[in-house]
C-alpha cells in the first residue's frame, strides 16, 4: 500500500531518520546501535521505509504524544508499524506499547516488541496489551516478511470493508430516493389516465349523436 513521501526530520541526541521504499513505514526503535542497524538493514531488503530512533521517549516524539505542542506537524506523518526493543533504559518498550495504545490517534498502529529475552509473561503481559507480535533477537528477515505480510493484508481488508461500507451506504441513498422517483412515475401515470378520459367520453358522445342523426 503506498503512503505519502514522510518529511525528513532532525531528531538530536543520537536518533537517525532513513527512508526507504515508499511501500510500507516503519518506526524502528531500539537503544542498541548494532540492533537497529540490524532491524533496519532486515527491513530494507523487506522494501519497507525506515525511521530509526534509539529510545521510547524520542519515538513519541517523533509521533508527537510527548505534549510538545511544537512537534505537532509530526502527527500528519504516516508509520504503518512500530517495532520497539523490550528493555530500553527510561522507557521501555512495554510503556511505549502502552503509550501509543492509549492514543487516539495512533492505536491502530501495529507494535510488534523485540527482545532477547524468552519470557513467557513478558510475552503474554505485552500481547494483553495489544501488541501485534513478539519477535526474539536476533531477528532473521523470515520474522520481518512474516510481519510486513501481515501488516499489508490487514490494511488491504481495511480498505476492502471501507469500500463495501461506502457502497452499502450509496445503496441505502438510492433506495432512499426510490420512492419519489415511484411517486413521480406512479403520478405521471395518473395522469395520464386522466387526461385520457374525457377523449373516450367525447367520442362516445360524438357517436350517440352520429346513431342519434340516422
Amino acid at each position: 500500500m503506498a503512503v505519502g513521501e514522510v518529511m525528513r526530520m532532525e531528531i538530536p541526541a543520537g536518533g537517525d531518520l532513513s527512508v526507504t521504499s515508499p511501500e510500507l513505514h516503519v518506526l524502528a526503535v531500539d537503544d542498541s546501535i548494532v540492533d537497529r542497524k540490524v532491524i533496519e538493514r532486515l527491513l530494507r531488503i523487506s522494501s519497507c521505509k525506515v525511521t530509526t530512533v534509539e529510545s521510547g521517549t524520542r519515538a513519541l516524539q517523533y509521533l508527537g504524544l510527548d505534549g510538545n505542542t511544537n512537534a505537532s506537524d509530526l502527527k500528519d506523518l504516516k508509520v504503518n508499524l512500530i517495532v520497539t526493543d523490550y528493555s530500553m533504559p527510561g522507557l521501555t518498550g512495554y510503556d511505549l506499547l502502552k503509550k501509543i495504545k492509549e492514543s487516539s490517534a495512533f492505536r491502530e498502529i501495529p507494535v510488534v516488541i523485540m527482545s532477547s529475552e524468552n519470557i513467557l509473561t513478558r510475552i503474554e503481559q505485552c500481547l494483553k496489551e495489544g501488541a501485534e507480535d513478539f519477535l526474539l533477537k536476533p531477528v532473521k528477515l523470515a520474522d520481518v516478511k512474516r510481519i510486513k505480510q501481515l501488516i499489508m493484508r490487514n490494511e488491504a481488508e481495511e480498505c476492502k470493508t471501507l469500500s463495501h461500507s461506502n457502497k452499502r451506504k450509496l445503496g441505502e441513498d438510492t433506495d432512499t430516493s426510490s420512492p419519489s422517483s415511484s411517486s413521480s412515475s406512479s403520478s405521471h401515470d395518473d395522469s395520464s389516465s386522466v387526461n385520457d378520459f374525457p377523449s373516450s367520453k367525447r367520442m362516445k358522445s360524438e357517436s350517440e349523436q352520429f346513431s342519434s342523426f340516422l
